[in-house]
């Protein structure tokens, strides 16, 4: 196998997790007649990364085979509109995550993003890169990120050290995507000899991460407010640190109003029905459904602070 050749990464940028859409049925089923529309805009709004069944996406609330057409929508849209791919294969067990991975290469997908094993937790950091590492073998051929998102997973293993000694253990791993506020470690990151690419999926302190040299984002609010996070990044890096200021508060003011009353999906799914002419339907259970009071309370809310077009 030629290593050189096949993990050959270079999407940098910002990349939107997308939401799944579901029907308004008894189960909920999946809409994908939305995905060639939802694939579009986002190209439209400067969007050129795609990641599929991530946390927004609600993959952990979805089937194996759920994922994979949605996975397989997904590729056709990114491949007409030439949108980098990535599709999250963890948050199942072991050898759906394997079937996944594989299913993800066949696609070829230009990256594979992973979770940790969510019930058998990894303590060690030896542990957890012999999980990626044998996710990594299903699909040999794709470059693979992990998933460091603490907040969900309770996996809190030291990422530095763990893309230190990964990244010489694992021929395909790439970096990671980093959703948490501790930015010394997430900077400290930035800094191996491998050079990680680490995307930060944490909405609020872009400015100060793109200031500490973060160059990606994977962040939920890509999907209906990407503006900020732009043009944040186009004043940091011409040196316009309080612009850059003020679009994170733009930024900042806009999630506290869009989550207030829930969880972070639920709420984020809500939002981006308001701001978008697109109907996601509602979260699947376990996820929490806001009452009509607290959705026309966002949107009032949005609409006064000048989010909303009318």
């Amino acid at each position: 196998q030629n290593f050189i050749t096949m993990a050959q990464y270079n999407f940098r940028g910002f990349m939107a997790p997308v939401f799944t859409a579901f029907n308004n049925d008894a189960v909920k089923s999946i809409n994908t007649d939305i995905i060639p529309k939802y694939a579009d805009f986002l190209l439209e709004c400067g969007i050129h990364g795609i990641l599929v069944n991530g946390t927004s996406g609600e993959a952990m609330s979805m089937t194996m085979d759920e994922r994979k057409i949605c996975a397989e929508k997904w590729s056709e849209a990114c491949k007409r509109n030439e949108q980098s791919l990535m599709i999250q294969v963890g948050g199942a067990a072991l050898p759906d995550v394997l079937e996944m991975a594989r299913h993800a290469e066949s696609l070829k997908a230009d990256a594979i993003l992973c979770l940790p094993e969510l019930y058998f937790k990894p303590t060690k950091t030896q542990q957890l890169i012999d999980y990626i590492k044998t996710v990594s073998g299903a699909a040999p051929n794709t470059p693979i990120f992990y998933y460091h998102v603490p907040m969900f997973t309770n996996v809190t293993i030291n990422m530095v050290e763990f893309l230190r000694e990964g990244m010489t253990q694992i021929e395909n791993l790439r970096g990671m995507k980093f959703t948490s506020s501790n930015l010394e470690e997430g900077a400290a990151c930035l800094m191996l000899d491998k050079t990680p690419i680490t995307f930060l999926g944490a909405d609020t302190i872009m400015a100060g991460a793109f200031q500490l040299g973060f160059d990606s984002v994977i962040a939920t609010t890509l999907n209906m407010i990407p503006k900020p996070s732009i043009n944040m990044m186009t004043h940091v890096r011409d040196g316009n640190s309080s612009m850059a200021l003020k679009c994170q508060r733009k930024l900042t003011e806009a999630v506290n109003i869009i989550t207030k009353n829930g969880s972070w999906v639920s709420t984020m799914k809500v939002a981006m029905n308001i701001m978008t002419d697109f109907d996601f339907g509602q979260p699947r259970a376990p996820l929490d459904i806001l009452t009509e009071k607290q959705v026309q309370q966002m949107e009032d809310e949005l609409r006064m602070a000048g989010f909303l077009k009318n």
